[in-house]
Formats: structure tokens, C-alpha cells, sequence
């Protein structure tokens, strides 16, 4: 028995891994058990995230899985045991206590991963549920007014595509009232008015252009903030009230090429920028209850780093050394200066933390399992430089195996989805058994399109530039060419959403210098996909891919799409979708399944029928882990 294998006997040697209910495969050869049990432990890895702090004890929700889904716990104090509150076989989407009295929670749930979330109320003293949406559109979860007497959350219930704002008294459902009708599914309610009498809402046509209003509760009444500049897009990142209501606090890139923070004045009209030494994106901010303290991440070449401001001295407060990670939920605990979040690294799964400002001291809350492996040991990333065919400098995030791996490597190339997303070095979870048992290097690229690196960098990709960003992964693989430790002739190219679409792309562009692709829930025509897309998101993708309704421009798109050259895929391909994808509908992987196929070229085909845009369930994401683990075994040819 190697050190990875379970405890229990070996397996058979003709005992294969069958498949749950739920998934059809295609193309896919029998798993072998001994596969599955040998890195196994690499699927127990769990993870915490701060969801909500009690309004008058020090406790909280956070969200987590102990079965097959993440569901909503209750943490007494630091360390302590995770009170499981829902028990649903979909996950939940965070949940929220009243903020008041904090009897009750807000949580939210949809269906098989199709995203049509809807709002419930828990009832604490009861375990009781109370489903307070209309069961049928999309909803937020919204946000609790400071009285905690009425939530604001946004519903396509009216259209089916336009995301309304709408007023609820959780405890009185018969209360739910339509308070403004919008157009288009870009609209975020991010703050209530300190005396409760205005909501502050985001309205977001792109990630390079926004624009922030105010409604009057009663009266619905809309007034733009911040009009359209005749010079420059803007973008407004959070937003939030000031504590004596004269203005906001919030994070734009008005003026620059990053998100800075600032104060939004209503008087005069001006704004003030907090963080002009600053040149990365302020992320998140959180102001605390007494309006003196506000905390923000900064977006730091793909880490994250903590500040607090003490407004009233206008001075940063200095703050322990913390782990080099990704920091996300940053949340005062009420009535106190003690600021919560959920802290990601390389070598540590999501976990939640506080810090006390009067003392300095890190609390740890949560302490996840990690299937019994040592993670200390786990490769840290590296962050790489190469350039692309315009000498534009592209970076990305590579995890050498360790030295134990002698020769050169094969690589695995993953691309992240959005397309203005950004990879950053977090926890790889199931992946660390790529650099860890076979020896794989990962790469994690961020493609011209990548959020993170300004503005400008953001829309190099737009439109009739698509193509620009494959580009730069041909680029990365001459610089894979380049490295004395890597093996240029055993390339596998990964990626998720639009960097399924981006696998697919360089499949056709540089089928002769990879081994395999896998597309997960990735776009192979985005003619079909616009079309076919969930109608609340349709004009926003339009924006970043280009119109379809075009003529010109729908040419452009059915030219470059994988499906109409995957005559070029002449590597082995691996397809994943969700049935339930309201994103990339599931006719992407069909299409480009049978298309491939025509070639001979060899095609696995996963389709789960409880899934949406990506595996969320345990049971299907550890055999998508087996069938990818052997996929890149076989097409890379690694060893036994």
C-alpha cells in the first residue's frame, strides 16, 4: 500500500470506478479503482468561508461542506465545532443574519446549478424555512436595511432578463414590493442610506464602464451619481455610505488605470482618492459600525494585501503579518473593531481569521480538514514573464513540481474564464496532486483581457481583438521552450467558461505543439452561445465578445470560433458541461463532442444532469478528478 492509498484492501485489479446517476459519459474508459484510491485524499480537502457575523454575540455563519454540497454552519467561538443548519442536497449561496436581533438568516438556493436562485428565511429557534422569492426567476440575496426591517434584492421576475429592484420585510413575505424597474440584468443594490430612506445601486454595462444611482425607498425614484464622462469609460468597483451620510466611500478607476479609493462628496460633487501611492486595484472595503475604521484589499499582482484606515487621524493602522494568500469577505464584527475574513494560500484552504485592532492579535475561527496531507509541503507558485508577439509583457503563475521530479516536465496549461477574469494564487485543492505525485507543472496565465493589470490591459481583447489573447499563449509556449526544466513536446492546455473556449482555441491555432485539450463548460461558437445565452446576461456578454446581430461582426465570430475550425483539433479533447448551464448552454459541448468526433480524434465526453456552469457537488467533481487525472496520465504519458 503506497502512502496515499486508503486504509482499506486493495481493489480488485479489474475493479473500475462507476459513475453516480447523474453523469453520462462518452468516450470515457473505465476509471480503474486503483486510480481512485491512490489519490483520493486529494478530494477530502475542505474550506471555510465567513458568511455573516451575529449582530450582539461574538459567533458566526460561515459556509461549508461536511457532505456533498456547502451548506450554512454555526461557529460559537474561535475554533469551534461547525453546527451544521441546512441540510439540502443543492448548495447553498452565503447567508445572512438580521442584523439586529439575529434570530433569523437570509440564505439563498437554486436547482442543479441553473442559477435561478432563490431567497429563504432560517428561523434560529426553530430550524423552520420560509421560501420568500416567487420560486421561478433569478434573484439576489440582496442586502439588510441598518433597522433590519427590510431587504433590497434584485428579480427578473417582471421580464425574465431585467434585474428589478424589489423590497421585502423577510418576517412578513406578503410584504415583497416592486420598488423601480431597470433595464438589463447589470444592476447591484450595494448599500442602504444610514437613516434607511436610499438604496445605493450599481448599474454595470461592462467591466470597464458603471455607473452608481440612488433610489428612494418610497417613491422608487431613481438619481444618477455619477454621470456619463464625455472623455474616458468609468468603472465603479464597491460603494458604500458614509456614517454621517454626506458621501461615499467607494473604488473607481475614473482618472486611472487602476481602482482607487475614494470619497464621493454630495455636496460639492468632488471626489477625494484615499490611495493615490497605490498602483493596483482596491478591491473590497468594509466600513465599520462606528464609521471610524475602513478596511480594504488590495489586488497586488495577484495577492491580496490588507489595510485599515483610521479615518478620523487619516492614517493607516499598521497590522500583523499575515500569510501570503488571497483575503475575501472582510467584515466588522458588529459593535466592535474586529474585523473578520476568509484567508486562501498555497498551502492552506480557505480558513476564517479575525483581527482585533486594540490588541493586534490574529484569531483563527475554522481549522479545515485537509484529508490528512501534510500541505507545508505543497509547491509555492512562481510568478513568470514572458513576451508576446506585440512585446506586450504577459505574466502568469507556475508551480514547479518538486526536485524529487527529475528531467524535464510535462506542463499543464490552465486558463481562467471571464474572460476578465484573473488567476491568483490561492489553494489548488485536487490539483496539488499534478506537481505533487506525477510531477506535472502547472501554468496559470493572465492573458491580455485579465482583470488586474489596468484597464487598458483589460480590453486588449475586446471585439475583433479576441484572437490577441491566443496569441499570447502561443507566445507562452515558445517560452515553455525556452525553460531548461520543461518538456515542450508533452503540453496539455485546460481552462473553464471562456478559457474552456480559450482550449479550444489554441487546440485549433497550435495542434501541432500540444498532446490534449479539455474544455470545461467552455464556448465553442459564440454566435450560438450569444443566442442561446440566459437573456439577463445577453447584452452584457455582447459587449465583450462583439454583437452578434451584426453582420460584420457576426462573421468575425463564426470565423474564429473552434466549431467551424475544429477540423485543426487533431489532439485528444476531454468535453465537461452541466445540463443546467444558464451561462454556456450545454449545446457548446454537444456541438463541438460530435464536430470533433468527424476527425477521429479521440473525444471524452462528461455531462453531469445536476450541474450548471461547473461541478459544485462532491460526488461529481471527484469523478471529474479521476477521469482528468487519467486523461492527462494517458495523453501525457506519465507512468504508473
Amino acid at each position: 500500500m503506497t502512502a496515499l492509498q486508503s486504509p482499506a484492501a486493495d481493489p480488485p485489479q479489474d475493479s473500475t470506478l462507476a459513475p453516480n446517476e447523474n453523469l453520462v459519459l462518452e468516450g470515457i474508459p473505465p476509471i480503474p479503482q486503483a486510480l481512485a484510491q491512490t489519490i483520493e485524499r486529494y478530494t477530502e480537502f475542505r474550506s471555510a468561508r465567513l458568511a455573516s457575523w451575529h449582530p450582539t454575540q461574538r459567533e458566526m455563519l460561515i459556509s461549508t461542506r461536511f457532505g456533498n454540497t456547502t451548506q450554512a454552519h454555526q461557529v460559537k467561538f474561535p475554533l469551534g465545532s461547525r453546527r451544521q443548519l441546512t441540510f439540502f442536497p443543492e448548495r447553498i449561496s452565503g447567508a445572512t443574519y438580521q442584523p439586529t436581533q439575529g434570530d433569523y438568516f437570509v440564505f439563498s438556493k437554486d436547482l442543479g446549478g441553473n442559477e435561478f436562485r432563490q431567497n429563504y428565511r432560517y428561523d434560529l429557534a426553530t430550524g423552520d424555512i420560509t421560501l420568500l422569492t416567487d420560486g421561478r426567476s433569478k434573484n439576489s440575496r440582496g442586502i439588510w436595511s441598518h433597522s433590519g426591517s427590510q431587504m433590497v434584492y434584485t428579480s427578473t421576475r417582471r421580464t425574465g432578463k431585467d434585474s428589478d429592484l424589489y423590497v421585502i420585510n423577510p418576517l412578513q413575505p406578503e410584504t415583497n414590493r416592486l420598488l423601480c424597474k431597470v433595464e438589463g440584468g447589470g444592476w447591484f443594490p450595494l448599500d442602504w442610506s444610514v437613516d434607511d430612506r436610499q438604496i445605493l445601486e450599481k448599474e454595470y454595462v461592462s467591466i470597464n464602464e458603471s455607473y452608481l444611482w440612488l433610489i428612494d425607498v418610497e417613491t422608487g425614484k431613481e438619481i444618477l451619481l455619477t454621470p456619463k464622462d464625455p472623455v474616458e469609460k468609468v468603472a465603479y468597483g464597491a460603494a458604500q455610505f458614509s456614517k454621517d451620510g454626506k458621501g461615499l466611500y467607494l473604488t473607481t478607476d475614473r482618472g486611472s488605470e487602476f481602482q482607487r479609493l475614494a470619497y464621493f462628496d454630495f455636496s460639492t460633487q468632488k471626489y477625494r482618492y484615499l490611495t493615490t501611492d497605490i498602483n493596483w486595484d482596491v478591491e473590497r472595503i468594509a466600513l465599520s459600525e462606528d464609521g471610524q475604521f475602513l478596511a480594504f484589499t488590495v489586488n497586488q499582482d495577484g495577492v491580496s494585501v490588507l489595510h485599515v484606515l483610521d479615518l478620523a487621524r487619516g492614517q493607516e493602522i499598521a497590522l500583523p503579518q499575515l500569510p501570503i494568500g488571497l483575503i475575501y469577505g472582510i467584515r466588522w464584527r458588529p459593535q466592535s473593531q474586529e474585523l473578520g475574513f476568509t484567508l486562501i494560500s498555497a498551502q492552506s484552504t480557505a480558513d476564517v481569521y479575525s483581527i482585533t485592532l486594540e490588541s493586534g492579535e490574529v484569531t483563527r475561527w475554522t481549522e479545515s480538514e485537509t484529508g490528512g496531507l501534510d500541505t507545508s509541503t505543497f509547491v509555492q507558485p512562481e510568478l513568470v514573464h514572458w513576451q508576446s508577439f506585440d512585446d506586450r509583457t504577459i505574466s502568469g503563475f507556475l508551480y514547479r513540481p518538486p526536485s524529487q521530479f527529475k528531467g524535464k516536465r510535462p506542463v499543464v496549461i490552465n486558463i481562467h474564464g471571464g474572460p476578465e477574469g484573473q488567476y491568483r494564487p490561492g489553494f489548488l485543492g485536487r490539483q496539488n496532486v499534478y506537481p505533487n505525485q506525477l510531477g506535472v507543472a502547472l501554468l496559470f496565465p493572465n492573458v491580455r483581457g485579465s482583470s488586474g493589470y489596468g484597464k487598458t490591459f483589460l480590453t486588449l481583447d475586446n471585439g475583433y481583438l479576441r484572437e490577441d489573447s491566443v496569441k499570447d499563449i502561443g507566445a507562452l509556449l515558445d517560452w515553455i521552450a525556452a525553460q531548461p526544466d520543461l518538456d515542450s513536446d508533452r503540453i496539455l492546455v485546460t481552462g473553464g467558461s471562456y478559457g474552456g473556449y480559450m482550449s479550444l482555441a489554441v487546440a485549433t491555432h497550435y495542434s501541432d505543439r500540444i498532446r490534449a485539450s479539455i474544455d470545461i463548460v467552455g464556448i465553442s461558437n459564440f454566435v450560438t452561445f450569444l443566442e442561446n445565452t440566459e437573456s439577463y446576461r445577453r447584452d452584457l456578454r455582447r459587449v465583450e465578445y462583439g454583437d452578434e446581430r451584426d453582420p460584420n461582426m457576426r462573421q468575425f465570430l463564426l470565423d474564429i470560433s473552434p466549431l467551424n475550425n475544429a477540423d485543426k483539433i487533431k489532439k485528444p479533447l476531454f468535453v465537461v458541461h452541466g445540463q443546467n448551464d444558464p451561462r454556456v448552454p450545454v449545446g457548446e459541448a454537444a456541438q463541438i463532442v460530435e464536430t470533433v468526433r468527424r476527425n477521429n480524434t479521440p473525444v471524452w465526453y462528461l455531462l453531469a444532469k445536476n450541474e450548471g456552469h461547473g461541478f459544485s457537488k462532491k460526488q461529481n467533481a471527484d469523478f471529474l478528478f479521476y477521469a482528468t487525472v487519467m486523461f492527462i496520465k494517458t495523453y501525457l504519458g506519465i507512468g504508473n
